[in-house]
């Protein structure tokens, strides 16, 4: 039998078999690609979900006036103090400061009390001073005006100096690395004047009992950001 008569039809049979096969293969490969592709745009368009836990709500009581946030008694730019409230000096925060002037003794380093308690009409005063000074809007930086200020709480100590440069000498640096030790905090740190209302000063500390003060002092918050309030005056 002659076969080479049927040799271009089988060629051209051939020919046509393997570009079906090359084609099956191409739109297999392009299926397979498509959804390699999706699997990859889906995964870098969603939003993973957050883990972290959200905050909690700090708990506020307002007692004859007085505010209390998670326990603890607030003056600041957001919550106010009565006029009539004049409790003096806190004995706890002045037995703590005592204990804290002893030990910076042993390390040679002096520390005293250049501002304590403060009454309404003495911060009335003093506020008032300083605006007709330097303008109510800068006096507002670095004073409290009345009913707003910590030393009118009983338990906020000016200490030493109120110079910035306090910050840099021995006694600032022992009081920012020890007073926590004790139940202080640095209330108004370098950088926080967005958050606490108040340009820093190293030499104001506020007692707060040694383990609150001891979590604040390793959280790196200052008081507000510790607590979730604010410091703004409303006008």
């Amino acid at each position: 039998m002659n076969y080479r008569k049927f040799l271009p039809l089988l060629l051209a049979l051939f020919t046509l078999t393997a570009c079906n096969n090359t084609t099956d293969e191409n739109s297999s490969m392009d299926k397979e690609n498509s959804k390699v592709n999706a699997v990859v745009t889906s995964e870098e368009t969603t939003t993973p979900e957050s883990t972290e836990p959200p905050a909690q709500e700090p708990n506020i009581e307002v007692i004859d006036g007085i505010t209390y946030v998670d326990g603890i008694l607030i003056a600041n730019k957001t919550y106010a103090l009565p006029s009539d409230f004049n409790p003096g000096v806190s004995d706890e925060a002045y037995d703590a400061l005592t204990e804290m002037e002893i030990a910076a003794a042993e390390d040679g380093i002096s520390l005293f009390i250049v501002s304590g308690f403060r009454s309404y009409d003495d911060q009335d005063v003093i506020y008032n001073r300083y605006v007709s000074q330097d303008g109510k809007a800068e006096a507002d930086r670095y004073s409290a005006r009345p009913g707003h200020s910590e030393h009118q709480t009983g338990y906020a100590f000016d200490l030493n100096s109120l110079e910035e440069y306090f910050a840099d000498t021995p006694e600032g640096i022992w009081l920012a690395e020890n007073c926590h030790k004790y139940g202080f905090i640095i209330r108004y740190p370098k950088g926080k004047e967005h958050i606490t209302g108040y340009m820093y000063e190293p030499w104001h500390v506020r007692y707060l009992g040694v383990d609150i003060a001891t979590s604040v002092y390793e959280s790196g918050l200052t008081l507000e950001e510790y607590l979730g309030i604010t410091s703004e005056y409303q006008d």
